[in-house]
């Protein structure tokens, strides 16, 4: 069944919500849980679905996502006809870049067509979250759907945030309203609407056709959630898939990590006694590109100022290889790979990217430190909000700091204050 099936994901998002993790970077490319990459859980779900024809359509700031793909997801035998393509924009139809979800397929619908799937499964590449794709596709088959939704209940504060759906008593679509205002809530349940994930599985004929009708409409969005899945309500089948979760928890996992503090909290997650996310699941394993590191190394010694002892530790947190916390104290926070944390220095409820150094004496409370940031001695960070504005660093509404890609030394002068 998975060979007539063709996966497309959507990866070209600019994320202007998650800056300045994405002033140089696709929001797909995002690093995540330390190791990852925000598009290895789209990946990965692809792969363990055993969908292994998958094309990723690329458009802002792509070279990071490009890379990371190029060199972590290479596995696939092309003698087997497996493969992920990265499509940057051809320009075949106009020399616009992507207006919508649906423009971009269909500015793509000539590679589309040329692997002559019958069905195509269309994701986006900025969730988090575990699923077999093989039920959606299946259930799709079986009702001989030309559509099908995957959705998910969400609190009724959150529906005007997504796509959202009212159903009949066999799950057929009967309304589907685009960021509503006011959505209406789910029949059974008055807390809550069901909302649409951006996953969608459609028959690829009718598919072709809507999209070239969609692309000659002026009044047209050309979005998949605007245009045409109200287009196709009153005229094909539409059904919708509840999401079935295979992180294996009580409460099913699935997060839109579009915001800063969204994905401060997603991180966050990870490190506790219970992590809501499962990453270290091996019936369903999240990939990603691994580096050939050393393993992560925590330095004691007795050799500090006053007869102080320099205890390298990390508690409740994530340290990933290539790692030296020399002296210093990490809780509660997420390392991604050549981080270094110098002497004295304490690291709380925070998030450093790949090849961070932190000083030593430097005290950094819930913040975001993105690649390469070289933290001088001495520096505070997170324990004075105002000054960290008055340095010009980003803080978010929940009282998160975010230090971009090199951000200039200038900026760390001064101690700050406790």
């Amino acid at each position: 069944m998975h060979n007539d099936v063709l996966t497309v994901i959507l990866a070209g998002g600019k994320g202007t919500r998650l800056e300045p993790l994405t002033r140089d970077r696709a929001k797909p490319a995002v690093p995540f849980g330390g190791l990852y990459r925000i598009v290895d859980f789209t990946l990965s779900n692809c792969i363990n679905s055993n969908l292994r024809r998958i094309v990723v359509l690329t458009q802002y700031k792509a070279r990071s996502l490009d890379r990371h793909i190029r060199y972590g997801w290479s596995f696939l035998s092309a003698e087997l006809g497996e493969y992920i393509e990265v499509l940057p924009p051809q320009q075949r139809i106009d020399e616009n870049w992507y207006k919508g979800t649906a423009d971009a397929l269909y500015q793509n619908i000539y590679s589309i067509e040329k692997e002559d799937p019958k069905y195509v499964l269309i994701l986006g590449g900025d969730h988090i979250y575990k699923m077999d794709y093989g039920d959606m596709i299946r259930s799709h088959i079986e009702r001989e759907a030309d559509l099908t939704i995957g959705c998910i209940p969400v609190p009724m504060r959150e529906g005007p945030n997504f796509g959202i759906l009212q159903l009949d008593e066999v799950d057929r679509v009967l309304e589907f309203d685009e960021k509503p205002r006011e959505p209406k809530p789910m029949p059974d349940d008055p807390q809550h609407c069901l909302a649409s994930m951006g996953i969608y599985v459609m028959t690829a004929r009718p598919m072709f056709e809507l999209l070239c009708k969609d692309a000659t409409r002026p009044d047209s969005e050309h979005d998949f959630g605007k245009s045409v899945i109200p287009e196709m309500i009153a005229h094909h089948q539409v059904f919708a898939h509840r999401f079935r979760d295979r992180n294996r928890k009580a409460v099913p996992y699935w997060r839109d990590v579009g915001t800063l503090d969204a994905y401060y909290q997603a991180n966050m997650d990870l490190v506790e006694i219970d992590p809501v996310l499962n990453l270290y699941d091996k019936e369903w394993p999240i990939r990603t590109n691994q580096p050939q590191l050393p393993p992560p190394k925590f330095v004691f010694g007795d050799d500090g100022p006053r007869g102080y002892a320099r205890r390298g530790e990390a508690i409740d947190s994530m340290v990933c290889q290539g790692c030296i916390v020399s002296g210093g104290s990490v809780r509660k926070s997420i390392l991604a790979t050549n981080v270094r944390v110098n002497s004295f220095a304490t690291v709380d409820a925070s998030i450093l990217f790949d090849g961070v150094d932190v000083g030593r004496h430097c005290r950094i409370r819930r913040a975001i430190i993105d690649k390469e940031v070289k933290i001088p001695q001495g520096t505070t960070i997170g324990h004075d909000l105002e000054y960290d504005r008055q340095r010009g660093f980003m803080v978010t509404e929940q009282g998160v700091v975010v230090i971009a890609k090199a951000e200039l030394p200038e900026a760390f002068s001064g101690r700050g204050r406790s």
